[in-house]
């Protein structure tokens, strides 16, 4: 079960980057790229339109709208184009390595915000 759940979330991520890398096309239609746009952006967006923090809810947007989005973006594209960035994107995937530097950046913003808060969380303990 597990094994099948890593084949998911792979061919999840391998679509989002066969759509990011088609939107940039010509040859898809615009309503297409709008909704794959909208679809990588939520993607890889921090923000969800539910917080993950509300029990169920939280992962259900995730859950429904993003492979809905998915779907849709793939059904606009033409087939021949599809084909070709799916190829695209399982080539780059594979020799694509890990980049530690964003993976740093992204930890270093996420304990700046932590330190911001708890400065603002004492401060008004100290206030009352």
């Amino acid at each position: 079960m597990l094994r099948k759940w890593k084949e998911l979330v792979r061919k999840l991520k391998e679509d989002i980057y066969t759509l990011y890398l088609a939107s940039k096309d010509d040859r898809v239609p615009f309503g297409a790229k709008v909704i794959m746009v909208v679809t990588v952006a939520y993607a890889f967006s921090p923000i969800d339109l539910i917080p993950d923090f509300i029990p169920i809810l939280g992962y259900l947007d995730d859950l429904v709208i993003l492979p809905l989005g998915i779907w849709l973006s793939i059904k606009m594209i033409p087939a021949p184009i599809l084909d070709y960035y799916r190829e695209k994107a399982k080539e780059q995937m594979h020799l694509r390595r890990p980049n530690y530097v964003m993976a740093a950046v992204i930890v270093l913003v996420w304990a700046l915000l932590g330190y911001w808060l708890y400065q603002l969380y004492t401060d008004s303990i100290e206030q009352t």
